[in-house]
C-alpha cells in the first residue's frame, strides 16, 4: 500500500547571522515524512537536526523554502495561526520533560488537553486512559513532577504529547537524560504507540534508539547525506542492527 505524505518540504533553508557572519544551518532540504512512520533524524552535533525538527513542526520558521503539513502550507501562517496549528496537530517530547512543577502529573496533561477540548469530563477520562497506557499507575497521578522518577516524568510527558490526538509527535532526544533501563521503557512506549498508527519524528544520537525507527534520515552540514529504510521494528533483529551500523559508517558517523 502506498504511503501517504504527512509532511513535504521543498528547498528548506535556515540561516542565522552571528556577529555579521551568515551561518547556513539548513541547506535546500527537500524531503517527505510519511503517515504512520517512525522517522529518525540522525547526524553529528551541529548538523542541523533539531533545527530541522523545529522547522517541520512549525516551532521555528525557515528562512527560505516551503513546508506542507497535513495538506496545509504552514510557512505562510501567521504566528497566532501557527501556534493554533501546532496545538491541534503536534505533540512534543523533549530531552527535559518541561512539566509544570506546581501541578500534579494528571493536571499537567489536563492543562494541555483543555486548550483544545473544553469538556473537562472528556479530557479527564482521556488523560487517565493515556496515563494507564504509558504505565503511570493511579497512585502517581496526583504526584508532582519532582516526586516522580526520570522515566515516570518522561512518560507523563509522552502522555501530555498525546492528549490532543496529534497527527505527528516530535521527539528531540527523549532518552538523552535517562539511564539505559529507563530509556528503553520510554522507547517501548513510543514504539507501542507507533505500532498503533501514531506518526513520530525523533532526533537521536543513539543507535539503540535509532533501531526503533523504520526510516533514518541522516543530516550532515545542514544537508541530507543519506536515507536508510529499515522496515518495521522487530526486537533483537541482528540484521537490522548491522544495516544501521553499515549505513552510519557509510555516512561517516
Amino acid at each position: 500500500m502506498e504511503k501517504k505524505e504527512i509532511i513535504k518540504t521543498n528547498k528548506l533553508c535556515k540561516t542565522f547571522s552571528n556577529n555579521g557572519n551568515m551561518q547556513h544551518i539548513l541547506k535546500n532540504i527537500s524531503l517527505d515524512i510519511y503517515e504512520g512512520d517512525f522517522t529518525i533524524i540522525m547526524g553529528p552535533s551541529g548538523a542541523g537536526k533539531s533545527t530541522l525538527l523545529y522547522a517541520l513542526s512549525g516551532m521555528d520558521r525557515p528562512t527560505l523554502g516551503k513546508i506542507e503539513f497535513a495538506g496545509s502550507e504552514i510557512t505562510k501562517k501567521s504566528i497566532d495561526n501557527l501556534a493554533l496549528f501546532r496545538r491541534e496537530n503536534c505533540g512534543f517530547v523533549f530531552q527535559q520533560n518541561y512539566l509544570i512543577d506546581s501541578m500534579s502529573a494528571l493536571d499537567n496533561i489536563l492543562v494541555s488537553g483543555l486548550l483544545i477540548n473544553k469538556n473537562k469530563k472528556e479530557v479527564v477520562k482521556k488523560a487517565k486512559e493515556i496515563l494507564k497506557k504509558v504505565d503511570i499507575n493511579s497512585n502517581l497521578w496526583n504526584k508532582f513532577p519532582t516526586q516522580l522518577s526520570g522515566g515516570e516524568a518522561q512518560r507523563v510527558g509522552i502522555a501530555r504529547a498525546l492528549i490532543n490526538s496529534p497527527k505527528l509527535v516530535f521527539a528531540d532526544e527523549p532518552t538523552g537524560a535517562l539511564n539505559s533501563k529507563t530509556g528503553k521503557d520510554v522507547l517501548d512506549t513510543l514504539t507501542e504507540f507507533n505500532n498503533e498508527g501514531q506518526s513520530i519524528v525523533m532526533v537521536t544520537h543513539d543507535i539503540k534508539s535509532a533501531r526503533r525507527g523504520n526510516r533514518i534520515i541522516y543530516i550532515k552540514d545542514g544537508e541530507i547525506a543519506g536515507i536508510c529504510d529499515l522496515g518495521k521494528y522487530i526486537p533483537d533483529d541482528k540484521e537490522r542492527h548491522k544495516k544501521i551500523s553499515d549505513f552510519l559508517i557509510k555516512m561517516g558517523w
